[in-house]
C-alpha cells in the first residue's frame, strides 16, 4: 500500500492500538508523543495522513495543526474527547479534514482513513473542462490551484475538492449528506457540521463579500450549490 500514517497521541496504549490495527491494514505508521516531536517528524518524513490528538504536551494539538497545515496539504484527522465540542469546530476552522470522536470504534477510524488517502489519490474529474472561469475566479482543475484577481489562493486539498465537486455541477444542489459522500468519501460515518465549517472557511477564501456571496450559495433547508457569476 506503501502509505504513511502519522499518528500523535501522548498516551502511548492508545497509539499502539492504532499503531497495531493500521498496520494490520498494511499501511506504513510512525508514532509522535507530543507536539514537539509531530512537527519535526511531518515535517522530515513523508507522511500521507496524520491523525492528531488535541490534548499534547508541548504543543497542543491546534498548535501543530497550524502549524503543518501553513506547509504540508495532507489530510489531517483530529482525535478528540466527547465533550470538547468547542474543539471540534476550532480544529475544522484552522484547516482539520475531519475529527474522530474518543472513544471511537477502530472501523469507523479505519474507515475514514481509507476515505481520506483516497481522496488524495483522485486527480481526475467527471467533467470535460479543465479550467472554470467565474468573473474573477479560476479554477484549474488539473493543476489543482485556484486564483482570485490573478493572485493564487491557498486553499487546502479539501478545500478544493469541494470547490471542484460543486463548480463541475454548476447550478446543482446537494444536501450535506450528499457532500459528505462525495467529497470526504463517508457513506454513513461523518458530522455534517464538517461541511458547514469547510463551506465557511473555503467562502472566507473565495468570496469578496461575507454578507452576499457569488459562488457558494445556499438553498436553504436544503444544501449548497455553486453558481457562475
Amino acid at each position: 500500500m506503501d502509505k504513511t500514517v502519522l499518528i500523535v497521541d501522548d498516551e502511548k496504549p492508545i497509539a499502539d492500538i492504532l499503531k497495531f490495527n493500521l498496520e494490520k491494514e498494511g499501511y506504513n505508521t510512525t508514532l509522535a508523543y507530543d507536539g514537539e516531536q509531530a512537527v519535526k517528524k511531518a515535517l522530515e518524513i513523508k507522511v500521507d495522513l496524520m491523525l492528531l490528538d488535541v490534548m499534547l504536551p508541548k504543543k497542543d494539538g491546534f498548535q501543530v495543526l497550524k502549524e503543518i497545515r501553513s506547509k504540508l496539504n495532507i489530510p489531517i484527522l483530529m482525535l478528540t474527547a466527547k465533550e470538547e465540542e468547542v474543539d471540534k469546530v476550532l480544529g475544522l476552522e484552522l484547516g482539520a479534514d475531519d475529527y474522530i470522536t474518543k472513544p471511537f470504534s477502530m472501523r469507523e477510524l479505519i474507515a475514514r482513513v481509507k476515505a481520506n488517502l483516497r481522496r488524495t489519490e483522485i486527480v481526475t474529474t467527471n467533467s470535460n473542462t479543465d479550467l472554470i472561469v467565474s468573473n474573477n475566479l479560476v479554477i484549474d482543475i488539473n493543476k489543482y490551484e485556484v486564483r482570485k484577481n490573478e493572485k493564487p489562493l491557498n486553499l487546502t486539498m479539501r478545500e478544493f475538492e469541494l470547490l471542484k465537486f460543486l463548480a463541475t455541477r454548476a447550478e446543482q444542489v446537494f444536501t450535506r449528506e450528499k457532500l459528505l459522500e462525495e467529497v470526504w468519501g463517508y457513506e454513513y460515518y461523518g458530522d455534517i457540521r464538517t461541511v458547514d465549517v469547510t463551506i465557511r472557511r473555503l467562502r472566507e477564501k473565495i468570496e469578496d463579500d461575507s454578507k452576499g456571496y457569488k459562488y457558494v450559495l445556499t438553498k436553504r433547508g436544503i444544501g449548497y450549490y455553486f453558481r457562475r457569476a
